[in-house]
């Protein structure tokens, strides 16, 4: 796959990839119909591999039915018309997901053994491998299996969880398959690895403040931050490092290493300003309200006999973009107007000190899953996108942040 030559129905790091799934045995083989359904959905070619402990867990045809593809049970399997077995799997793939992982088949992918096709295709396969671990918690913190996942990590294997909670066993500890959740976006960081923003931190807002009015009222706004999360997975999907800023009711899953939660501008101030000391852009997606309430209640605010109105003072929020130096920083953000779109987009432009500023109905977008947006940067016309789902609008976004970011030549 190439950046950002993506196609648009679906512009996902998964769209496209060709991944080889493989399964091994134990009672988390089940989970790994739902994953491999979840990466075909979103547009990945997916081949399986199963070990023979897995089929007693899964049937291969569980899987052939979901991939509509030949499922790999044996290492000489795969050497008709023409085609090379397992060099030929390891040759086209551009990921080796395990999930799950039980602490046998870590132990002989550590140790390079290509007994059936699963390791022989861990052995043959140039692509990133992501292991995602599942087994009893004594198996998980036995010093060998750590040594071994010690091992794969030293080699460059991303390893997802284990994640904690009650096991088959009735025990609860550390050993429960990640959610498919989590093993995909684990999939779609490793599939950005050598993108084009490799190797750059970029720091995520999304949501909308809430700012208290007493204990259990606030003002907000109708920002749902499908868009924020958008836009960090299609910045993941390109290789850089993402670091979430989320507000309450927003579900960021914390998947991408360095993610906080916050409700208030104040907080969301502080979040930013800390973030962006090593960061490399700035992407201010939250709608960030623009005034709260002088004085917060400390008891909930009961209405009196005969009250026909209430009255609120509010103040000033900070200007959280326009706070943040831009000397090293490129700084994109967000115009959610309701009139007068493209004139307010440009006197933020120019009053924030931004790079970027994506300007958009407020209306026709906040809340909602598409989005039409057009995109405002200093060095050329604007550029209107189409309406698109938001994973789409984010991902045009994000190329023109790449865009942003590539060394500027000038002629001789």
């Amino acid at each position: 796959m190439s950046w950002p030559d993506r196609p648009e129905e679906n512009r996902t790091g998964l769209h496209g990839a060709r991944i080889v799934l493989g399964v091994s045995g134990g009672i988390a083989a089940y989970k790994a119909a739902e994953l491999a359904s979840t990466l075909i959905q979103a547009g990945a070619t997916v081949d399986v591999a199963m070990t023979e402990g897995a089929g007693h867990f899964v049937q291969p045809l569980t899987f052939e039915g979901i991939t509509h593809r030949r499922v790999f049970t044996g290492v000489f399997e795969g050497w008709d018309n023409g085609e090379t077995g397992h060099v030929a799997l390891a040759d086209n793939a551009d990921l080796l997901l395990i999930a799950p992982a039980t602490a046998n088949t870590i132990a002989r992918v550590a140790l390079g053994l290509a007994e059936d096709m699963l390791g022989a295709v861990a052995l043959a396969i140039q692509a990133p491998i992501v292991v995602a671990p599942a087994m009893e918690h004594r198996m998980w913190h036995h010093p060998a299996t750590q040594a071994n996942v010690d091992t794969l990590r030293q080699r460059g294997v991303s390893i997802v969880g284990p994640a904690s909670g009650r096991l088959a066993s009735g025990a609860t500890g550390d050993g429960r398959m990640s959610s498919t959740a989590e093993i995909v976006v684990a999939a779609r960081r490793a599939l950005g690895r050598g993108g084009p923003l490799a190797g750059k931190k970029v720091v995520v807002t999304a949501g909308g403040t809430q700012e208290s009015i007493d204990p259990v009222r606030f003002v907000g706004n109708r920002s749902s931050g499908r868009m924020g999360l958008a836009l960090a997975e299609a910045a993941l999907d390109v290789g850089a490092d993402v670091h979430v800023i989320a507000t309450h009711g927003v579900d960021p899953l914390l998947l991408w290493g360095d993610a906080v939660v916050v409700e208030s501008a104040s907080e969301m101030e502080l979040a930013v300003h800390r973030a962006v000391v090593d960061a490399d852009i700035l992407i201010m997606a939250a709608a960030v309200a623009d005034f709260r309430p002088a004085a917060k209640a400390e008891q909930k605010i009961k209405k009196q006999d005969g009250q026909d109105s209430l009255e609120i003072s509010l103040v000033r929020n900070p200007d959280i973009v326009a706070s943040v130096p831009s000397a090293s920083l490129l700084k994109v953000g967000f115009a959610a107007e309701t009139e007068h779109m493209l004139d307010n987009a440009v006197r933020k432009l120019e009053s924030k000190g931004l790079d970027l500023i994506v300007a958009n109905d407020a209306v026709a977008t906040i809340g909602r899953d598409r989005s039409r947006a057009t995109l405002i940067a200093r060095d050329r016309e604007p550029l209107q996108l189409p309406e698109a789902d938001k994973q789409v609008v984010a991902s045009r976004i994000v190329d023109e942040i790449v865009r942003l970011m590539e060394p500027q030549t000038t002629d001789a």
